[in-house]
């Protein structure tokens, strides 16, 4: 496995360049679980995202990233196998002024 290299958009902690060789993910993995999540959560973490993919019917785990948004880089904590189906925490919450610019346009 090679070491994922820091970029423009993302840059990676050792504690998830360790996890992605426990799991065996690839760099282009990861990024894709956080650039086309099937589902986004609060992360554990303060300030973080958790983003899932699942994988194949085949096999029936689930694949999951956190990362931190630092400006337009995103800074990748951790990501793991998480066996079975995982449950729903909930969505990503919106703030209330992003909510009543959205009610304005709509109406």
């Amino acid at each position: 496995m090679n070491f994922p290299k820091n970029t423009d958009r993302f840059s990676w902690t050792n504690h998830s360049v360790r996890k992605m060789k426990q799991y065996q993910l690839s760099e282009n993995r990861v990024k894709r679980i956080i650039n086309n999540p099937k589902r986004k959560e609060i992360g554990i973490a303060p300030g973080t995202i958790a983003v899932m993919q699942p994988n194949s019917l085949k096999h029936s785990y689930e694949l999951w990233a956190m990362y931190i948004l630092k400006g337009e880089k995103r800074k990748v904590i951790t990501a793991w196998k998480y066996p079975g189906k995982s449950p729903i925490r909930g969505p990503i919450p919106i703030p209330l002024e992003i909510l009543e610019e959205l009610g304005e346009e709509i109406n």
